[in-house]
């Protein structure tokens, strides 16, 4: 057991209704890209890019997460995380 008093609470993703559909793939990439134009303008600070980056890591599986920031450090990643 952790000694750890801190409790995380997990949650799923709101409903949002640009996407309506049970596949959330696309929830699930815009997500990842919302966040990383929010941190890109506000900062990793700002508070509400935080529902992003809680959003993604609920709707997509960890490997699609690990490819994807691999892709973005290098550089290859299709998205444009620019405002």
């Amino acid at each position: 057991m952790s000694d750890s008093s801190e409790i995380e609470k997990l949650s799923t993703a709101p409903f949002d209704a640009r996407f309506p559909n049970t596949n959330q793939t696309k929830h699930c990439w815009q997500n990842y890209v919302d966040y990383y134009k929010c941190i890109d303008a506000r900062g990793e600070d700002f508070a509400p890019c935080k529902q992003f980056y809680r959003a993604f890591h609920a709707l997509c599986p960890n490997e699609w997460i690990q490819n994807w920031d691999t892709l973005r450090e290098e550089g290859r990643n299709p998205s444009n995380f620019k405002i």
